[in-house]
Order: structure tokens, then sequence, then C-alpha cells
């Protein structure tokens, strides 16, 4: 059984930092692309960013792109996500996925691409 487990969320004032983690069970987790995708209140569900299944291509989403960074560690089976900068309107419900291909060529930002889903961890930026 493949899970996901997020973590590392909390409430911090806009301009401060965070990191998020998620711990990959049940699959061989070196294999397969990663993405962090987030939810806010009355949203849809969007795309933040995306790593490769060796860790040498990224991709971020526009709001995003200078402010965080997603890195992982394959010897832990961890995905990361260093939010700096942070914004009220990161405020939101973060989620990792992983792919349902393994070794992607290209990264994808479609959720359809993901196979399996964590729960999610709360980020809360204050103004």
């Amino acid at each position: 059984q493949v899970q996901l487990v997020e973590s590392g969320g909390g409430l911090v004032q806009a301009g401060g930092s965070l990191r998020l983690s998620c711990a990959v069970s049940g699959r061989t987790f070196s294999s397969y692309a990663m993405g962090w995708f987030r939810q806010a209140p009355g949203k849809e569900r969007e795309f933040v960013a995306a790593i490769s299944w060796n860790g040498i291509n990224t991709y971020y989403s526009d709001g995003v792109k200078g402010r965080f960074t997603i890195s992982r560690d394959n010897a832990k089976n961890t995905v990361y996500l260093q939010m700096n900068m942070l914004k009220p309107e990161d405020t939101a419900l973060y989620y990792c996925a992983a792919d349902s291909i393994g070794m992607r060529a290209v990264l994808s930002t479609r959720q359809g691409s993901y196979l399996y889903w964590g729960q999610g961890t709360q980020v809360t930026v204050s103004s």
C-alpha cells in the first residue's frame, strides 16, 4: 500500500518561511517524479512544483517561482518544499503527489498525471 504523509505546515507571518516534507512508503520512490499542489478555500487545487525522479529537473508555477524550492532525498524516500517569502495568498492546504509513470521524461503540472496523493498539510500565512 502506497502512503504519502505530509508534515511541516503551520501558521507563519508574511515574509516568513516553512519547509514541508512528504514521506513516501510502499513504492520505489526513486523511480517517480513528485509534485506539490495546493488548494485554497473556495478555489480549485493548483500545481505548485514538481521534481523529476532523479532530482535533476524541477518546475514551478509562476506564482511561487523564486520563492519556493522543491527537493528530494531518495535515500529517505522524502520530498521537500522549502517556502520562503511567504505571502497571505500562499495560504492553502498543501498536498504532495506521486507520478503515475516511472522516470517520466517531462514533468507534468496536471493533477491527472499523479496517481498517489497525501492527505495534505495546512499552511496559513498571516498579514
